[in-house]
């Protein structure tokens, strides 16, 4: 998506109620403190979308092209050290970062995402976390998502997988086809963004497939003339998302007790080591281009 501007929504002692465009109230939950903690990016592979090879606003370099996933991994944490965004791309997208020390599980929100939506404009990305069960430090054991408020509902699509397809020359949309049989294409929008392949320059291969589970798109088109694209937010337990139920500006707050296994059994962990968030949506909204997840930050929460 286009960059977005932020809105911020103050922390309160107990609930309060605000204005809001889109129902007239919005109910925020008081939130605790939070505090930065060390999350050092041991993997960024993005969807290709708009923003991947951007040398404006998402900081590619045009003199030192990125050429490995190491030198990716490098330019996310740059790019989050400095409360920047980097964007996760189209479907399956994603970050891992480790987290330093681990994060105990607390009872109530443990960590905070941070992103850029706003009213009207929200990319959902679901949340994984992982613990180092075998202690070597690498994000190699089971990986476990965080139920939110599409869990299991009719329209969310579990081990849904999409390969892209890098183009056959430059300033080409890039084609994908998913697990489902459905296929389509990630737009190349060059009045926005004229870099010369949306496709991740550090990625050898010519095709990648990206896994993970998929969310329903609620995107609509309002005026009816192309101009304006409405991203609604979803409940909750998303990044990027500007809930009503788990966020403040543009931080949502997670829970390590809605970790589930890939039966949808609830997991009981003590501590989690790595995060991953994972762009959730297919979908290309005209001009704006396509529902990307994007990630500015992560912290811990401090409870009173």
């Amino acid at each position: 998506m286009l960059v977005k501007r932020f809105r911020f929504l103050f922390l309160s002692v107990m609930m309060i109620i605000t204005s809001s465009c889109n129902s007239g109230e919005v109910i925020v939950a008081t939130m605790p403190d939070s505090k930065s903690a060390t999350f050092s990016v041991v993997e960024y592979t993005p969807a290709p979308g708009q923003f991947i090879g951007d040398t404006k606003s998402a900081g590619f370099s045009k003199e030192e092209p990125i050429a490995t996933p190491e030198a990716a991994a490098a330019y996310a944490q740059q790019r989050i050290d400095k409360g920047l965004f980097i964007s996760l791309g189209a479907f399956g997208g994603y970050v891992v970062v480790q987290c330093s020390p681990s994060i105990p599980n607390g009872g109530g929100y443990d960590f905070i995402i941070s992103g850029n939506a706003f009213e009207n404009s929200s990319e959902p990305g679901i949340v994984w976390v992982m613990q180092d069960v075998n202690g070597n430090g690498r994000a190699d054991d089971l990986w476990y998502e965080l139920r939110g408020s599409e869990s299991q509902k009719e329209g969310t699509i579990y081990d849904y997988a999409v390969t892209y397809y890098r183009p056959e020359a430059e300033e080409q949309a890039v084609r994908w086809s998913d697990n489902r049989g459905g296929s389509g294409e990630v737009e190349y929008l060059r009045s926005f963004h004229d870099q010369p392949s949306y496709y991740p320059e550090w990625i050898d291969a010519d095709s990648y497939t990206l896994r993970g589970t998929r969310l329903e798109s609620q995107s609509y088109e309002k005026s009816g003339s192309g101009s304006q694209w409405i991203n609604p937010f979803f409940g909750w337990g998303y990044a990027d998302n500007a809930s009503t139920e788990d966020s403040n500006g543009r931080d949502n707050y997670f829970d390590i007790a809605h970790a589930e296994d890939a039966a949808h059994n609830a997991v009981v962990l003590e501590t989690i080591d790595f995060i991953k968030v994972q762009g959730a949506i297919v979908q290309q909204c005209g001009w704006i281009g396509e529902v990307s997840t994007e990630v500015t930050g992560f912290k811990t929460v401090v409870d009173e």
